[in-house]
């Protein structure tokens, strides 16, 4: 029995020694494969730093004027507007003329009565006695001559390229732009120039309109808005993709003399904005734009 031991010790020691030697190969295997792959890794994120960004970036500036004069009231608010005159009108006090009123008109019952003592009218002297009821008349007289400008212009609304068109709504900056080999309706944009941000970018879209003098100011530095498109596979390239288009949105601020009309520039309601920009291009701005 001895001897048959011995022999399964001795092949069970010489396959744990192949094992083992196995083992240590295989290891070493390991961490060469792993510190190869770990260069490989770093020269691919190396290349990939270097190599530009596929896609077009454009910075585009969403331009509005605010309303000047004040909206319409609607049923709603006429009543409501009635109704807080008539509790102020309920809640409030006499005015100065409302007093003067009333004591003119007392003044005026004691001339008429038997017992009216006129020492009180001698201590004026010559000073000339102005009822508040004159005063009233004379500015009636005044309201009667004055003639309130128009608020609606059919001529000048109908104008599109006119800053001074449809006063009472918030009125959106369309240009007309060279894109590829055709003119479309866009927000004015430019393209992105190295060393410069997306803000300044949107600036210098503004600043190369034709119509000079415009001045703005920006709400911030981040965009409101993205629109990206890919270019068609004929025209892409290994380093053009397509193009992506950043929004900026800023109020109109100048309040001299307005700018010179441009057949290139519209200035357009929001309602407005369909019949000139594509879709796909609407629907992304009209997420930024609200109709105040």
């Amino acid at each position: 029995m001895a001897a048959p031991c011995r022999r399964m010790a001795g092949v069970t020691l010489l396959h744990f020694r192949c094992f083992s030697r196995a083992a240590v190969g295989s290891a070493g295997f390991r961490q060469l494969s792993s510190t190869s792959v770990s260069r490989v890794t770093l020269q691919t994120k190396s290349q990939t730093e270097k190599r530009p960004s596929p896609w077009t970036l454009m910075a585009a500036v969403c331009l509005q004027r605010l309303p000047v004069i004040s909206a319409d009231c609607s049923p709603i608010e006429q009543q409501f507007r009635q109704m807080m005159q008539q509790m102020e009108l309920e809640k409030s006090l006499l005015s100065d003329h409302e007093l003067r009123l009333l004591e003119d008109s007392e003044r005026i019952s004691r001339k008429q009565a038997d017992d009216y003592d006129s020492d009180e009218e001698d201590n004026r002297g010559d000073q000339e006695i102005v009822l508040a009821q004159d005063l009233e008349d004379s500015w009636e007289q005044k309201l009667q001559k004055f003639q309130p400008g128009l608020r609606v212009k059919a001529d000048v609304d109908e104008d599109l390229t006119s800053l001074e068109r449809c006063l009472a709504d918030p009125l959106v900056l369309v240009a007309e732009q060279q894109v590829g080999g055709d003119k479309l309706w866009l927000l004015p944009q430019a393209r992105w120039q190295e060393g410069e941000t997306l803000r300044q970018t949107a600036e210098r879209a503004l600043d190369s309109l034709p119509a000079a003098g415009l001045k703005a100011t920006f709400l911030g530095n981040a965009p409101c808005g993205l629109y990206k498109y890919k270019l068609p596979k004929s025209a892409r390239t290994e380093s053009t993709v397509g193009t992506k288009v950043f929004f900026f949105k800023a109020i109109l601020s100048n309040s001299g003399a307005p700018a010179a009309p441009s057949a290139s520039l519209l200035w357009a309601k929001k309602s407005e904005l369909q019949c000139y920009l594509k879709p796909a291009y609407m629907m992304k701005v009209e997420r930024f734009v609200l109709a105040l």
